[in-house]
């Protein structure tokens, strides 16, 4: 079959969008592809097709858990066969999914997280799975110059020293310097960028400076219907904005990483099902949910940098009806750029102190630790060595970065259990509620290494086996913690560090003061674009964009607030001409400096095409 006619069978599409045909013939060809597109420029379709039309299976690697349950359901839906790895499930379950993707000719999809590729588990699967294409999804999480680097993302080039397969990256944001570091890092024998126009002809960007942002953002929710998203900058904000939303007769809701997973999964179906029209989130929210009829999305503020707002922005109108991506702000937000720079980047020596200080805390000696999980409370540590929590926050990002830790905020961490009694005196105990045996009998015969480390466990599996309920099941876990036959540690949401070797002595801990000094030169160059794109008064919004990252041939959207405004001004310019036709130029630049009559834009050119035409 042709790359048409799968694309027909399966999606029931007549013609590819733009690109699409090109980067699957790439990649069909067997050359290392990157493809830029667009958000909602169709990128799974990219390797999807080709993946379908070659032997075993694509290996797809992708941060976002999201994007996973949902492709994999929505390949299922097709008919087509993909299994998904991800934080939350059991060791079990992670095998069992290896498995079926090893041995089962009819999977075609394995995804997973960038930090599965190092794990024992995958790497004992590796050379045994049959990996027709190595799919990186976000490709930009890959270069560290990038504006959302994952340490993780790094496995991945050593990940082709074992699996001979071609590479189809996809991003949709990645300046033309990033875009040649994704390529080096993926080690592509040479360079191959394809990609097309980041223009969305549907998509206006509206630009809003506002003393009073609430009230401009309540304009904006009652002149555009239908769905949408507000983005703020933390968790206190989400609540406030949704509370006064709420209250001045809005569907609204808010969403963040602090919510428990139940609440967060509920929200994003009330949201996605249109039960709740808007929410309020911080950028927790978002990726990876196929939502195409988002008509807005506004900012309260300005994001960090052009490629996030860029992603955030291009989630409106995915298909392809008239949307509004807002940014609203004003020069407090000035400020807190600066403040966030400042933040984002505490001294070398501050970092290296927090290094130490997280081994304090975990009670970790010199030269021990490695391997360790700790479970990190970044209130307690910061209220018990008197520090702030950001600046903690940034450093632990730079630990990572450095290859020190990984740290992982917000986890879902399962109940976990370990059987410490011996397995020969199991049989010769007694207990006092006879539930207890069957439930060490399950656990035994569902979870291997049990007896060795404690293995993560699916409470709603082991209640079914035995017969019981969830909370009955907890209620004999921990009678049999108090028994001294297992170590039971109930399910918690928290923040983990993995830290990757032992303990180092102070002076030791590397930390790369170059780089350190061009990432907080990068960062202060992708603010200070961001504040420019929010000021600009000259240049279509769009245009302003695309030349950010690298295309420089775009012409004027004819839809932002600025080509808008510029259009008006001509009509207005048009009709003082035409009322008075001998007009000195002194006497037209006199009409145009006049407020009142509100014009916008470049006085001279405007005045030369309409005498042109």
């Amino acid at each position: 079959m042709s790359p048409s006619e799968v694309l027909k069978e399966y999606w029931g599409y007549d013609a590819f969008r733009p690109m699409q045909e090109e980067i699957i013939t790439s990649a069909l060809e067997g050359r290392d592809t990157l493809a830029l597109l667009p958000t909602g420029g169709g990128k799974s379709v990219c390797f999807q097709v080709p993946a379908l039309m070659r032997d075993g299976l694509a290996l797809v690697v992708t941060p976002l858990v999201a994007l996973m349950k949902d492709q994999v359901q929505n390949l299922g839906e097709r008919g087509i066969k993909a299994v998904a790895v991800h934080s939350g499930m059991s060791r079990r379950d992670v095998d069992l999914a290896f498995n079926n993707a090893t041995y089962d000719p009819d999977c075609k999809f394995l995804y997973l997280s960038p930090e599965r590729l190092n794990t024992d588990l995958f790497k004992s699967y590796c050379n045994l799975l049959p990996i027709s294409f190595i799919v990186v999804d976000e490709a930009h999480c890959i270069s560290q110059w990038g504006y959302d680097f994952r340490p993780d993302y790094l496995q991945i080039g050593e990940l082709r020293s074992v699996v001979d397969a071609p590479v189809i990256a996809l991003t949709a944001t990645a300046t033309p310097q990033v875009a040649l570091d994704i390529m080096d890092k993926l080690r592509f024998p040479e360079p191959n960028l394809l990609k097309t126009g980041f223009e969305r002809q549907n998509l206006s960007y509206i630009v809003r400076k506002a003393e009073d942002k609430n009230g401009q953002l309540l304009s904006v929710c009652r002149g555009i219907e239908g769905s949408g998203i507000v983005y703020v900058r933390n968790r206190a904000g989400c609540e406030e904005t949704a509370s006064f939303l709420r209250q001045n007769g809005q569907s609204a809701s808010f969403y963040h990483a602090g919510l428990s997973p139940d609440t967060r999964a509920a929200r994003q179906e009330d949201w996605k099902s249109g039960r709740i029209r808007i929410m309020v989130c911080t950028n927790a929210f978002g990726m990876g949910i196929d939502k195409a009829d988002v008509r807005f999305v506004a900012h309260m503020g300005l994001p960090d940098s052009p490629e996030a707002y860029f992603q955030e922005a291009g989630r409106a109108g995915r298909d392809g009806l008239r949307s509004y991506a807002v940014l609203i702000w004003n020069r407090m937000d000035l400020q807190r750029l600066k403040q966030i720079e400042q933040t984002s980047f505490p001294s070398l020596e501050y970092i290296e102190d927090i290094y130490q200080k997280v081994h304090l805390y975990a009670g970790i000696p010199y030269e021990s630790g490695l391997g360790r999980q700790i479970r990190f409370d970044l209130p307690e540590f910061c209220h018990n060595y008197s520090l702030r929590a950001p600046q903690v926050h940034y450093s632990l990002k730079y630990l990572e970065r450095e290859g020190h830790i990984t740290y992982a905020e917000d986890v879902d961490l399962d109940t976990r259990v370990k059987i410490t009694a011996d397995r020969t005196d199991l049989y010769d105990l007694e207990f006092p509620d006879g539930r207890m045996a069957a439930v060490l009998e399950s656990l035994m015969r569902m979870y291997t290494g049990i007896f060795s480390y404690p293995v993560p466990i699916r409470e709603d599996a082991l209640a079914s086996s035995c017969s019981v309920s969830v909370p009955e099941l907890r209620q004999l876990l921990y009678k049999l913690s108090l028994e001294h036959v297992i170590n039971y540690i109930p399910s918690d949401h928290s923040s983990v560090i993995y830290l990757h070797h032992a303990r180092l002595q102070p002076g030791n801990v590397q930390l790369s003061p170059q780089k350190y000094a061009q990432l907080r030169e990068n960062f202060r160059k992708r603010a200070e674009a961001m504040a420019d794109y929010a000021a600009e008064e000259g240049e279509c919004r769009q245009k302003y964009l695309m030349r950010y990252f690298g295309q420089e041939d775009s012409e004027d959207c004819g839809n932002c607030d600025i080509c808008r405004r510029g259009a008006a001004s001509k009509e207005r310019l048009r009709e003082f001409l035409r009322a008075n036709p001998q007009s000195t130029p002194a006497q037209i630049a006199a009409f145009c400096a006049d407020p009142q009559n509100g014009i916008f834009g470049d006085v001279a050119a405007m005045a030369r095409e309409i005498m042109e035409n």
